[in-house]
């Protein structure tokens, strides 16, 4: 962290600037990532909101590439997993091995010990192997024979998902999911970009070319910063009330749980300090309900049937539910 960014006291300073700061990790992933500037603006949205982020699309999409990026944009401690049938619970969150010498079991840390936490194709393993991650994604930390071990801040895993439509995978538990942030498809990109990458990808690897724009601390300063966010009343209701209409509506069988109204605002708050703003406004929440809400929905049988989805779903709601004003 630069002294600009931390006060006398070791705190973290209110000084710091978020939007610009945002604005330089964000131009470094779009060196790699082109073409997907709202796809890299939402990453960095859960960064700050202390989040993680499901990147769902089929193969082939940039899907690595993004979460690959946003670790190399950061100069902390990142871990990529490569989920497979095979996968065990251990692999992921560590295990105690028996020393002989000290005749005391020693803790072995697993790929989930680092700042960001890469699960390429998490759909891919087990029920069992995906819930390893269950702990550690809400309370940040591991628990391994009945010891609790504490994981750095900050803490963010960034999975990728296949289609469940494709051969091999696995659905994702409902607890889990709703353990996200925020769900993005990366899509594919539009001829232009792809016609540059075909240029810029020929002999050379973008990512190896990618150097550090911020660190550990400075994220640190940058998540603070955006909890110190104003968030009125009135907004604070119009998002209990979304919540709350979800859970009411006739297309759906499960509605969105009090953990998602808490990251909705959370990423509200990111998404207004990114803007430079220092206080939330309803068009924040609005932008971000559908990749927040959407994939910790289900639908209802008829709304199944006829083909709708939870995107659709929540876009209505925000039609329908009124924006409150207030201070």
């Amino acid at each position: 962290m630069t002294e600009a960014t931390r006060a006398a006291d070791g705190t973290a300073d209110a000084s710091v600037d978020v939007a610009a700061e945002g604005a330089r990790i964000a131009a470094s992933i779009a060196r790699v990532v082109q073409g997907k500037d709202d796809v890299v603006r939402l990453a960095l949205v859960v960064l700050l909101a202390e989040g993680h982020l499901l990147i769902e699309d089929v193969p082939g999409v940039g899907k690595t590439t993004l979460a690959k990026a946003l670790a190399a944009s950061v100069d902390a401690s990142v871990r990529r997993i490569q989920f497979t049938p095979d996968l065990l619970p251990s692999d992921v969150t560590g295990v105690a091995v028996y020393d002989q010498e000290t005749r005391e079991f020693e803790f072995k840390p697993g790929a989930v010990f680092a700042n960001i936490v890469v699960a390429d194709e998490i759909n891919r393993a087990s029920p069992k192997t995906q819930s390893a991650l269950l702990e550690c994604m809400e309370e940040r930390q591991v628990t391994v024979d009945g010891v609790s071990y504490e994981l750095a801040r900050p803490f963010m895993v960034m999975a990728t998902q296949n289609p469940l439509e494709m051969e091999g995978t696995y659905p994702l538990p409902e607890a889990q999911r709703d353990r996200f942030t925020a769900r993005v498809s990366m899509g594919y990109p539009d001829p232009a970009a792809e016609l540059a990458m075909l240029d810029d990808r020929a002999t050379t690897d973008p990512l190896a070319g990618l150097r550090p724009v911020a660190d550990a601390a400075l994220v640190r300063s940058l998540v603070a910063a955006v909890g110190r966010l104003h968030v009125s009343e009135a907004v604070r209701r119009y998002v209990v009330a979304l919540v709350e209409a979800t859970r009411r509506s006739p297309d759906l069988r499960l509605g969105a749980s009090p953990r998602a109204g808490l990251q909705l605002l959370r990423a509200a708050r990111a998404s207004a300090a990114l803007q430079g703003r220092d206080h939330v406004l309803p068009d924040d929440v609005q932008a971000l309900a559908v990749p927040v809400l959407a994939h910790r929905l289900l639908l209802g049988s008829e709304a199944a049937v006829g083909r709708r989805s939870t995107e659709h779903v929540v876009a209505q709601l925000l039609a329908s539910v009124p924006v409150l004003r207030g201070r």
